[in-house]
């Protein structure tokens, strides 16, 4: 198996030796607000991440029929499964202003498509990547519209064993793909992230491996830098108090911030793996070595 040690996304390489690339994962936190969804990508911005990422659906599609009617109760009162998920998702319109918005501060969006009506969509503005959520890495038919597309994927590999994973692969065009580790769990406990997968996928499918991360905290995300993650994605939100099933497990705009920071100062700290001697060592080396 010939190893692909890069995938492109628009100018952006990505795999060992490169910067890390850094999604910011709004997904449904932005509760079917679009103002909401604006202030995350400010966020998202303000914090120096290459891009933003969504979820689409067509509920009616996407929503099992034992659960559709089963009630909920929400923010605009009580009501449905299926309507609620209606109620939250984005559209052709929102997304326009999504698109502009994004073109206006140089951010990437793109997103997770969960049913092949919405691979349509999203091909409709052209979006440069598509996720496949690892909720559906066993969904036969829309990976094969994904990678009909031609564009790269990023696949992450929650709640997937091994043979699914490789069957999954199989369909998909591995000169384009980029995998990612992640425990779907939120929020996850330390004990149950297996950062060490990052290396051992990255050994046996010769892609790029990134990491999406669903745990509180950022330490654990940073770890991912010195294994090699190609791509680091966190959920983010205004507050993580906020309704909704994913804001717990998301990070808040300082945090966010921070992460960044940490991220980029770790990729500077890694080096190039040759034993240097310093500049600043050299007076230090002359002042303390009795034996030169």
């Amino acid at each position: 198996m010939t190893p692909i040690d890069t995938v492109s996304i628009n100018d952006h390489d990505i795999g060992l030796g490169h910067p890390v690339f850094i999604i910011a994962e709004i997904g449904i936190n932005h509760n079917g607000d679009l103002n909401l969804a604006k202030q995350l990508i400010d966020v998202a911005a303000q914090a120096g991440c290459n891009a933003v990422k969504f979820q689409k659906r067509t509920p009616v599609i996407c929503v099992p029929p034992d659960q559709a009617s089963t009630i909920r109760e929400t923010p605009w009162g009580t009501m449905t499964y299926l309507e609620y998920k209606e109620r939250i998702e984005f559209g052709r319109a929102e997304f326009s202003e999504i698109d502009t918005y994004c073109r206006s501060l140089n951010v990437m969006w793109f997103a997770s498509p969960w049913d092949i009506p919405s691979v349509t969509f999203l091909q409709d503005f052209n979006t440069p990547v598509f996720k496949v959520a690892s909720a559906c890495l066993t969904d036969d038919e829309l990976l094969i519209a994904i990678r009909h597309t031609g564009k790269p994927v990023i696949m992450s590999t929650g709640m997937s064993t091994l043979k699914e994973i490789d069957h999954a692969v199989s369909l998909l065009d591995r000169t384009k793909l980029i995998l990612g580790q992640a425990t779907s769990t939120y929020p996850c406990k330390p004990e149950e992230l297996n950062l060490r997968a990052i290396t051992s996928l990255r050994q046996r499918y010769g892609v790029p491996v990134g990491y999406s991360g669903h745990e509180t905290g950022l330490q654990t995300t940073v770890a991912t830098v010195a294994l090699g993650a190609a791509f680091i994605e966190r959920h983010i939100t205004l507050d993580r108090a906020m309704w909704g099933t994913d804001h717990a497990a998301s990070v808040e705009p300082g945090g966010l911030e921070r992460l960044v920071r940490d991220i980029r100062n770790v990729e500077v700290a890694l080096g190039d793996g040759l034993k240097h001697v310093f500049e600043s060592e050299i007076s230090i080396r002359k002042k303390l070595r009795r034996v030169l």
